[in-house]
């Protein structure tokens, strides 16, 4: 029987992805963002997702909609209130909710939890603010960080680096370090690698749900990394290129690759490093801006959503939106699924009465 978990702010489901790899159930997903969430369901079938504020969410609800015993809590709470990069005001009411967080990991009291956050979130000014929520779950938990681990480290096809605290009961889960993540790294993919393939991909038409579908062309194989996200599915989705002036396509067709953009600040790929952090702009409750994309490695363009969620380690199967601005939301706003299962094999593998890795893939 597969160890259950809850997602907290879930978005479209990355760490629920990782978890999923791992050899988890995911018993219970929550947020309260809908259009985050639209495509959650048809990329985790049978997932109970509950849209709704996490700081009116309690143990027992969990409890409740579980219907058993929950092994462990994960989850990215919203990380706009301690960006490097954003305002950091520390009126922003989304900064609550990392304590929600904790609250709920006191009240369930499962047997680990694996929370996400940005590396502002260790900051010496925020440190305090993590350290207090900390205080919730300190007398029943060995908590293991913050650590500042980057997807790239995992076999990613990004820099993403990430700061993650680790929870565990000692007496469900053997103790662990830092050290022991270190045989779960990987080299990391070179954006060649993650999104070479998708040239010359032909449009097959859209689907009455605005999804335009794609098929793999054969000028280019695959590399391992590309095989393993198309797996065996011969049509792909939110491939659609970006239309661009002519006057704009000519200026990006001067960056060099590993350059950036003089105008819009796009930094153009390079084939054989990796991509930097993709950003997820906002919401329509935030202004709507859209955050800055890269471009692609030769052609005059930013990159596609497909080519998005390939370098941050998306399956070919999974969907996202019909409108690439919303896609993009979802997928800067997720955690690269590649370093979520790899945390958390390193977890399971040290859980008491849990099938051994082997057995269950």
């Amino acid at each position: 029987m597969k160890p259950v978990v809850v997602d907290l702010f879930c978005g479209c489901g990355g760490l629920s992805l990782g978890a999923r790899n791992a050899g988890f159930k995911i018993g219970l997903s929550v947020d309260i963002d809908a259009v985050l969430t639209s495509s959650y369901k048809e990329n985790h079938p049978g997932a109970h997702l509950r849209l709704m504020d996490v700081a009116a969410l309690t143990g027992s609800d969990v409890r409740t909609v579980v219907g058993g015993r929950v092994d462990g809590i994960i989850g990215g709470p919203p990380c706009q209130g301690f960006s490097e990069i954003g305002v950091e005001s520390p009126d922003d009411p989304r900064r609550l909710l990392l304590r929600h967080f904790f609250r709920l990991v006191a009240e369930v009291r499962p047997k680990f939890f694996l929370m996400e956050n940005v590396r502002g979130l260790a900051f010496e000014k925020n440190r305090p603010e993590l350290e207090t929520a900390l205080q919730l779950v300190a007398g029943r938990y060995t908590i293991l960080g913050p650590l500042k681990l980057d997807a790239a480290a995992f076999g990613a096809a990004t820099s993403r680096p990430r700061v993650f605290v680790i929870g565990f009961d000692s007496s469900c889960v053997d103790s662990f370090t830092a050290g022991d993540l270190e045989q779960w790294r990987r080299p990391a993919a070179t954006v060649r690698e993650a999104i070479a393939d998708l040239q010359g991909a032909t449009e097959e038409g859209v689907d009455s749900d605005g999804l335009d579908w794609w098929r793999y062309g054969s000028d280019i194989s695959p590399s391992l990394y590309a095989r393993r996200l198309r797996g065996t599915r011969r049509l792909f989705s939110g491939h659609r290129r970006i239309p661009h002036a002519p006057a704009i396509a000519e200026r990006f067709a001067a960056v060099p690759q590993g350059g950036r953009d003089a105008v819009g600040r796009h930094a153009r790929l390079d084939w054989n490093k990796q991509c930097p952090t993709i950003r997820a702009g906002t919401g329509p409750d935030r202004g709507s801006f859209q955050a800055v994309r890269p471009l692609h490695p030769v052609e005059p363009r930013v990159i596609t959503v497909r080519e998005a969620a390939r370098l941050q380690g998306f399956p070919d199967r999974f969907v996202f939106h019909p409108t690439a601005w919303h896609s993009f939301r979802m997928i800067g706003n997720s955690v690269s699924p590649i370093v979520a299962e790899r945390i958390l094999k390193a977890i399971r593998s040290k859980m008491f009465d849990v099938p051994s890795l082997a057995a269950a893939e």
